[in-house]
């Protein structure tokens, strides 16, 4: 017969349900989820209301989150009483340039501050951040008035020529390629490359998971700017998405809050697509702790 002992000198280990760091995950989850559920509850209510052609006189409150009347009328009504398309393309053109401009402003200026190493590179790049320090509505006027003094008001260079200053891109960009080996550069300077086919070759593939948080935070930027469209834009044909849905819904004649709400959902779509296109990117990006030498 065989007989076991027990080692008195081994501590015994108690399994726990209410281990201290399992009662902190848990606490972490509620708090996440409560918080969820704050941010996407006005979302929902918004969606749900669009459907309602209940609602096209007064939205219900407190809210309902099922349609008293389910109807697509509130998204016709939209499309028919402001041109949708018109607007979401020219965001999409004031978008896209924007983030043209941007992007290419401070993918170099990072490559430069990060690999070049020039005298006084670190100061540059203190400069640039304390730009982000002013709010918006302190060079709002100076900037008007200097776009009003160029002619270039009511038209799109008045939202591609500020973008030249993306300092929070430089900063993104430069601490991704830091993460980069500066061998890479090394290697291809010996075999006779200059730096632009460096950084074009090189450096700007490595780049992608950065470049496509720089695009999402940008587009999410320009497309739900309201306050430089409505100084700068005077035509209704240039109208930016939010700007002609604000015309609309100041419209006293036709106050049909679901068809708002309908407006609005629809210039969302946009948004979601290049997020969900691009969020694999944006993970990435954050996770990625860098190329070891």
């Amino acid at each position: 017969m065989k007989i076991t002992t027990i080692n008195r000198n081994k501590p015994i280990r108690k399994h726990s349900l209410f281990r201290p760091k399992a009662v902190a995950d848990g606490v972490l989850i509620a708090v996440l989820l409560i918080g969820s559920l704050i941010m996407i509850i006005p979302f929902i209510w918004m969606v749900i209301t669009s459907f309602d052609w209940g609602a096209r006189l007064k939205i219900p409150f407190p809210p309902r989150f099922w349609p008293e009347e389910f109807s697509i009328k509130t998204y016709q009504m939209a499309f028919t009483n402001i041109p949708m398309l018109k607007y979401m393309i020219n965001s999409l053109i004031v978008s896209l340039g924007v983030i043209i401009v941007s992007l290419m402003s401070a993918l170099f200026s990072g490559y430069a501050i990060s690999k070049l190493k020039f005298k006084g590179s670190n100061i540059v790049l203190l400069l640039a951040l304390s730009t982000m320090m002013i709010p918006f509505e302190m060079t709002m006027i100076p900037q008007y008035l200097m776009f009003a003094k160029f002619k270039l008001l009511d038209t799109y260079w008045s939202f591609f020529l500020p973008a030249l200053n993306y300092a929070f891109g430089t900063f993104l960009a430069k601490s991704f390629i830091d993460q980069l080996p500066g061998s890479l550069r090394e290697a291809a300077i010996i075999d006779g490359a200059n730096e632009f086919i460096v950084f074009l070759k090189i450096y700007l593939p490595l780049c992608i998971p950065v470049l496509a948080t720089m695009v999402i935070l940008q587009f999410l930027a320009v497309w739900n700017d309201l306050l430089w469209p409505l100084l700068a834009l005077k035509t209704p044909d240039k109208y930016t998405i939010q700007l002609g849905i604000a015309m609309f819904s100041y419209n006293k004649d036709l106050p049909l809050p679901s068809v708002i709400m309908a407006a609005t959902t629809a210039s969302l779509i946009p948004v979601i697509v290049l997020y969900l296109f691009l969020q694999r990117y944006i993970v990435e990006s954050i996770a990625l702790s860098g190329i070891k030498q």
